[in-house]
């Protein structure tokens, strides 16, 4: 930098937060600043499996939340000395890019459609969608989230994220495809893979199979219908169901183990079907709800599956994949009475039943609404019904006792921060019902790398699996071959059929440690980054991506992907509601936000949230921020300009210096200790409440005798060296951008490459402290402005007399910053009278 003619080159004139984002983005680019050394060893190494954050949709101020959280972590522990593996994903497979797609483009994939290496998407959104293949349909998705990763990718660098961004990924890639497929391979050669037909969670609206971790419960609006069915000697059995439309699908009746109401009930007819269905018992049939038993039908919700398949009942399926009635009556059920549902909706089919009802007197009174939990996918629009398909499964502990100890084991030999959020894991891992289901029935996403022998008919053998060759994944199978089959055999009688199915994006996204360090790609790196150090990630996705991680660390490799998990919270609008897409509250944009207050406000706001902790949005804390920040930059300008970037390293003498000296560093010793405690906020806080002490009383008190000559001076400069090399320091990983600008002013080289500092640079340069000097003298300082204030005069205006009254051991150290104390308080004559109070007492006479 030139000189600006303050007589010291690099100090500028007007130093200003603008300009600092591009300025010093470009430049940590160029000098790779942050670039991973993969020639350390593990013991040197802090590897970070950074989220992968999902890139279809637009962005919101929650994204830059937990991204800050874990770049402090990242920047500490690079100037502790470690080479920081920090790499970045983009999770770009899977349902919310196929329906942004679908949405944008106006167009829908038909797997039977052949590709066409020349379609283009029209200029304009078509009014109907357009049918396209699987591969130009895999095609458009594929170019839209590369600009949704640019837009991410700016969004970060702007922010400030010290990632290496010759590390990064996308869970669609080929490494990671491969990875991901691999694994797979492995889980089923090991039989921790299978495919089963069965009952299976699915949303209408996207066409596919959910797995448990993505459901949610909604409150929605229903009724209960009152149901008369028939016993044996014609006695009403009444039956209370908020899914009358399913009752072509009761399979039994079921109640509390004896409940006296029903000693003797062994079977009953249904209404209107006019189908014997038997009466069992079950111990999850609550006596205490409705009329105490119940309807089970195949498959209305997850209760009907347990006592469906405890009690070994019949199959009487009714629900297509679409949503509608299918054509063909199930088993049992006459067609008279059942083709007037085929075809319909289940609300269609639900105010049909109930006009059927109404007629044959078994409707008992009317619907009595209610508001009720309902199951969704948690990015769908439809309630969840439960329909029979053949699925892909990988054993997670839901059926396996064994299993479920050993991942209990595994949560409490993670460190978890907060601790307390080990018992979400924990929760989620007894109350697991099932097996992991990972096929979805969508096309943008890992296929499933298998192919299945199609007997003499045609029809699939799932006991003949066709795995293809290590060597030759990732791999297609709608598009490739099995080893030793022709494309002339797809198809085809005696030849091969594709899994047509792709994996959960979970199922990908689980294996993010395996996919950037590099395991069976590059064992080298491999060796030097895992297990990794650190996870860190939302709360509200312990069940989905952290749990998933553990199980396949567990089950590749025997043990545990990383060594701890930093949790964060969301962010909350003023109604107390996450922001999200989903949420519609998600108008404020981050860019917008660093815009207007710079990277480093929103980095100061987004590290006042503490881990595991909701945090409000509050713009005034932005404000805040900025205004730290600026701070940091005028009084930095402000010490410099004294000399003080000269005296670096040179003896502190006087008291007061000492003392703040002293004061910094149990400072200092304070926010080490949270850093590695991963309780940043607790850093920021204490740093920022010494520098306002710093600021508003050690640079005004000692300022005068600074800009003087001779040993004082040399002290105070020395001091302020000290002081604001040291704070620069502790402020650089959430401050980046202002720290990294004052640092250039008068060191060489990246602050974010310094050493971090210790106590004992400040114990060095001033061995005897006694901290106390600099509160007294805070608030001797606080006093007289008072005072000044009291009687609306200037903060310059001159005291004539002041007395300080108090004990006399108070009074003596006083006396040791007298000079100081005077100067900054414009105080003529300061007498001291001892004993005369119990506590300090300045009186100001003007």
């Amino acid at each position: 930098m030139t000189d600006t003619g303050t007589g010291r080159p690099g100090l500028p004139e007007r130093p200003s937060l603008d300009g600092l984002e591009e300025k010093w983005a470009s430049r940590w680019q160029g000098e790779e600043t942050y670039a991973f050394d993969r020639s350390k060893e593990r013991a040197d190494v802090f590897s970070i499996d950074t989220p992968p954050p999902t890139v279809s949709g637009s962005l919101h101020v929650g994204h830059v939340f937990s991204y800050t959280h874990t770049d402090t972590v990242a920047r500490f522990q690079r100037m502790r000395g470690k080479t920081v593996f920090y790499p970045m994903g983009w999770d770009d497979n899977g349902l919310p890019t196929e329906r942004r797609v679908q949405n944008l483009f106006g167009v829908r994939c038909d797997p039977t459609l052949p590709y066409d290496p020349d379609w283009q998407p029209a200029a304009e959104r078509p009014k109907d969608p357009v049918s396209i293949s699987r591969r130009n349909f895999v095609e458009l998705c594929s170019r839209l989230t590369v600009e949704d990763e640019k837009a991410f990718e700016e969004l970060w660098r702007r922010l400030g994220l010290s990632v290496d961004w010759g590390l990064t990924y996308t869970t669609i890639g080929e490494k990671s495809r491969a990875v991901s497929q691999r694994a797979f391979l492995a889980n089923l050669a090991r039989g921790e893979a299978y495919t089963a037909e069965a009952p299976t969670l699915w949303d209408v609206g996207f066409r596919t199979a959910v797995a448990q971790a993505e459901l949610e419960d909604r409150e929605r609006p229903g009724a209960y219908h009152k149901l008369r069915f028939h016993g044996p000697d014609g006695q009403p059995v009444e039956v209370d169901t908020t899914r009358p439309e399913l009752l072509p699908a009761c399979v039994a009746l079921v109640h509390h183990p004896g409940d006296p109401r029903f000693a003797g009930l062994t079977s009953v007819r249904t209404p209107f079907f006019d189908v014997e269905v038997p009466v069992r018992e079950h111990p999850l049939a609550a006596a205490d709800k409705g009329t105490g038993i119940a309807m089970v039908c195949t498959f209305g919700d997850l209760a009907d599956v347990t006592w469906w398949r405890d009690l070994d009942l019949e199959t009487r399926v009714v629900l297509g994949r679409d949503g509608r009635f299918l054509p063909d009556r199930p088993a049992g059920v006459s067609s008279a009475g059942y083709q007037g549902f085929a075809g319909l909706t289940v609300a269609a089919a639900r105010r049909e039943i109930v006009r059927l009802l109404r007629e044959s007197g078994d409707l008992i009174g009317e619907p009595r609404p209610i508001r009720h939990p309902v199951k969704y996918y948690e990015k769908g629009d439809s309630p969840l019904e439960i329909v029979t398909s053949r699925q892909w499964f990988i054993r997670n502990g839901g059926r396996d006792p064994k299993l479920r100890d050993r991942l209990l084991a595994r949560g409490r030999e993670l460190e978890w921060v907060p601790e307390a959020m080990r018992h979400r894991y924990e929760h989620w891992v007894t109350g697991l019902t099932g097996d992991w289901l990972i096929s979805r029935q969508r096309f943008f996403g890992v296929p499933i790398p298998i192919w299945y022998r199609l007997d003499d008919a045609g029809e699939p053998d799932y006991s003949q699996l066709l795995i293809p060759d290590d060597s030759a994944l990732p791999v297609d199978p709608s598009s490739e071959c099995p080893p030793g089959f022709s494309e002339e055999q797809r198809d085809v009688p005696g030849g091969f059929a594709a899994d047509p199915d792709v994996m959960d994006t979970w199922a990908t996204s689980s294996l993010s440690p395996q996919i950037v360090t590099g395991w069976s790609t590059d064992e080298d790196l491999h060796r030097r980054v895992f297990p990794m150090d650190l996870r860190p990630q939302g709360h509200d996705i312990i069940r989905t991506w952290l749990f998933s991680s553990v199980l396949r660390g567990d089950q590749l490799a025997d043990v545990l992907p990383w060594r701890r998990a930093v949790l964060s919270g969301w962010i909350l609008d003023p109604d107390h509601k996450k922001i999200s897409k989903s949420q519609g509250n998600s108008a404020v944009t981050p860019v917008a936000l660093l815009e207007q207050y710079g990277s480093d406000a929103v980095r100061y706001w987004a590290s006042s949230g503490r881990p595991g902790a909701d945090l409000a949005f509050e713009p005034a804390q932005l404000k805040v921020g900025r205004r730290l920040a600026t701070k940091l930059l005028n009084a930095s300008r402000f010490a410099l300009g004294l000399g003080a970037a000269q005296a670096l390293r040179e003896p502190v003498t006087e008291p007061l210096d000492r003392a703040m000296l002293g004061r910094l560093a149990a400072v200092l010793s304070d926010a080490t200790g949270a850093f590695d405690k991963y309780q940043h906020t607790d850093a920021l806080q204490t740093a920022e409440t010494f520098f306002w002490t710093f600021c508003d009383d050690y640079i005004e008190l000692v300022k005068d005798r600074a800009y003087g000559s001779g040993p004082g001076a040399d002290s105070a400069r020395a001091a302020l060296a000290a002081g604001l090399s040291v704070q620069l320091r502790l402020f650089a990983p959430f401050l980046p951008y202002v720290t990294e600008e004052i640092w250039s002013w008068w060191r060489y080289g990246s602050v974010h490459r310094a050493t971090w500092p210790t106590t004992y640079e400040l114990t060095r340069v001033a061995p005897e402290s006694d901290p106390s000097l600099l509160d007294l003298a805070g608030e001797a300082l606080r006093q007289v402005r008072r005072a000044k204030s009291d009687r609306k005069v200037s903060m310059k205006t001159e005291v004539p007399l002041a007395e300080a009254l108090g004990p006399a051991a108070l009074l003596d150290q006083l006396e040791l910053i007298d000079g100081d104390f005077r100067a900054a308080g414009r105080i003529t004559k300061l007498d001291l009278l001892r004993d005369r109070t119990t506590e300090l007492v300045i009186a100001c006479a003007f």
